[in-house]
């Protein structure tokens, strides 16, 4: 018996769905793109929120920025739900190993107790502030217009989670579950940490979610995570911490990826009108000011006659991030 095997190719009949036909054209399109891209609602609403009668419960004028296109704002890394969870999951992978090692090899007992008491002060109350980073995002994805940011200030938000638990992770590795108590307490009622409690329970009550977008994602760390995981970071690997160091991996090389998409949005947002310009402008030097302020006490108990000089190089880098975006800071 004979078989002739033949290849025979299928024509498609179409090539993607129509809403994406509309934008690209009729040809195939990739993941992001047919999760993204076209499928914010616009109509057929059920009802008005009753708590907000002037907006529908998608509205365009939730804030002071205005776009010709909301899909203009769109992500450089690409993330959908599928790129993303794998992303997040091999730096997971990455930072249970690390936590693994510092534990089964007791690393963390071989710590200064200068540089565990540090980071007992300031990198474990820092979960609080990334948790009110998780409630900015989420409000930012639930009444925000365009998917295309929307869903990626979602995925934000759960990276603020994830850093909050690692962050509570390393107060268990240095002094057990005694340091989150204390880390709370601080939070709560020391002095220390009272500049920033107060800006971001602020932040929590904007309402303009283009606003908390800068005065979060661009400005507040933008100046924060430089200083804890960049300047910081060396001094712990300076001083005998280097444990301390590999426990914070994630979240320097999370800054940095996330860093490129805060700065795409607001560099296109910037460009698309001078009134947006000036907003952004505005923005960020008002929460510049607040977020020094917020940020100085930490310095100084962080790194004593070094805080200044950093938190002047910190600024001047920011500085010049903003600038190479466009805005007049």
């Amino acid at each position: 018996m004979q078989i002739d095997l033949r290849t025979v190719a299928i024509k498609p009949l179409r090539n993607t769905f129509d809403h994406l036909v509309e934008r690209f054209g009729d040809k195939p399109a990739s993941r992001y793109q047919e999760g993204s891209y076209n499928i914010q609602q616009e109509s057929i609403f059920h009802y008005r929120p009753a708590w907000d009668a002037d907006n529908v419960l998608f509205d365009k004028k939730r804030t002071k920025i205005q776009m010709k296109d909301w899909y203009a704002l769109k992500d450089p890394r690409q993330y959908y739900y599928g790129s993303y969870t794998i992303a997040r999951a091999r730096q997971q992978d990455a930072a249970e190993s690390i936590f693994e090692m510092v534990e089964d090899r007791g690393l963390a007992e071989l710590i200064p107790d200068e540089q565990k008491q540090i980071a007992l002060d300031i990198l474990v109350p820092m979960r609080h502030a990334e948790w009110g980073g998780n409630m900015g995002n989420a409000y930012i994805s639930a009444y925000g217009y365009g998917t295309l940011i929307t869903q990626a200030c979602l995925y934000h938000s759960m990276d603020h989670l994830g850093v909050a638990q690692y962050l509570t992770r390393i107060g268990l590795v240095l002094d057990g579950p005694d340091a989150l108590d204390t880390a709370k307490e601080g939070w709560m009622n020391g002095t220390l940490w009272q500049p920033m409690r107060r800006h971001v329970e602020n932040l929590l009550v904007l309402e303009d979610w283009f606003e908390i977008f800068v005065a979060q994602n661009l400005v507040l760390e933008g100046l924060s995570y430089p200083l804890f995981y960049d300047h910081l970071d060396s001094e712990f690997s300076a001083n005998g911490a280097t444990a301390i160091s590999m426990m914070t991996r994630f979240m320097g090389e999370w800054a940095g990826e996330t860093a490129k998409w805060v700065d795409a949005q607001i560099k296109v947002a910037a460009a698309e009108s001078p009134e947006n310009k000036a907003v952004l402008s505005d923005w960020v030097k008002q929460y510049r000011a607040v977020t020094l302020d917020a940020l100085t006490p930490l310095a100084n108990r962080a790194l004593g006659d070094k805080a200044a000089g950093v938190l002047e190089d910190v600024l001047t880098e920011f500085n010049a991030r903003c600038a190479k975006l466009g805005l007049a800071v």
